[in-house]
């Protein structure tokens, strides 16, 4: 069994809103042979609790005006760390950068074939280590230029 058409187009869909929006990481997965209950997995993920909240709002914005449809489930809204959107035939997973790496959900699906992505989601691929780097980078000039002191 593999990934329903619909499912491709509400990942293609959502790939592009989260690219849109700055995402890190966009990655998404066929889970289709795996679990009954949905056909792929949509990941991405965001250096702040503020850009994943947008990052969904986008993508459900988009799936609405796009293709007409609204999650079933939304959850994780209050802290904004991990947002699932539950569409049935996909589940759209934003998280913060943090809970990404802690989390590793590539790990658990990294047997699942990887679904084709618009240029622009594939671009992102990378995205969060350079953020990551850039911000070790500069809090280590914050310390040299404040003489050694921490802050």
């Amino acid at each position: 069994m593999t990934a329903t058409d619909r499912s491709l187009e509400l990942i293609t869909v959502a790939a592009q809103a989260a690219a849109d929006k700055l995402a890190h990481d966009i990655i998404a997965y066929d889970v289709s042979d795996v679990l009954s209950i949905t056909d792929a997995f949509l990941l991405a993920s965001a250096p702040n609790d503020r850009q994943v909240k947008s990052i969904v709002d986008e993508i459900e914005e988009r799936l609405n005006k796009e293709l007409g449809t609204k999650p079933v489930r939304r959850e994780g809204d209050r802290d904004a760390r991990w947002i699932l959107l539950d569409y049935v035939d996909i589940v759209v997973h934003v998280q913060h950068s943090e809970e990404r790496v802690f989390y590793a959900l590539e790990r658990l699906w990294k047997d699942c074939p990887e679904l084709e992505l618009p240029a622009d989601a594939k671009a992102t691929r990378g995205k969060g280590a350079e953020h990551q780097r850039e911000q070790a980078a500069a809090e280590a000039e914050d310390i040299r230029e404040f003489g050694g002191e921490v802050l």
